[in-house]
């Protein structure tokens, strides 16, 4: 009975094993972090301490806006325009609007809406099919009600 003596474990062994580890990790981070890139659907913020600081402000402003009973929905439309619906407005309303892209790929777009024949607001500018935040802002009876809404 014949006994085999094992290999030695070489310096080309332990480099191969070094290379083939970190990039198994490279490879992984990068696939990882393109996809994090590619599909992030958060808000980038100049300073999060400051707008941390207003929050609660916020918080209060909609509380008032929900006690008014106004009611605003708004929709994309397929020609790419911004609808937007009243209801429960007192007096003759006037409408603005910002549509932004969740993470500034595309520059923010100002939008102005007219009243059409059906009693709905239409943006005159069209966006194009991205995801957009639309913040939308409502004056009228000397009140002003600020929404947002996420379009895709």
């Amino acid at each position: 009975m014949t006994t085999r003596s094992p290999k030695a474990f070489t310096g080309f062994h332990a480099a191969g094993i070094l290379v083939l580890f970190f990039g198994v990790i490279v490879t992984v981070n990068f696939t990882m972090a393109g996809y994090a890139s590619s599909t992030f659907g958060g808000v980038v913020v100049k300073n999060s301490y400051v707008a941390s600081q207003n929050y609660n402000g916020w918080l209060q402003q909609a509380k008032e806006q929900k006690s008014w009973g106004w009611d605003v929905s708004s929709h994309w439309r397929e020609d790419g325009r911004v609808a937007v619906t009243l209801g429960n407005v007192p007096g003759e309303a006037a409408i603005q609007g910002l549509a932004r892209h969740p993470v500034g790929r595309a520059p923010e777009t100002p939008l102005t809406f007219r009243k059409a024949d059906d009693g709905t607001y239409i943006s005159d500018e069209s966006l194009s099919a991205n995801r957009w935040i639309v913040r939308i802002q409502v004056d009228a009876d000397g009140k002003t009600w600020r929404g947002e809404e996420k379009f895709r």
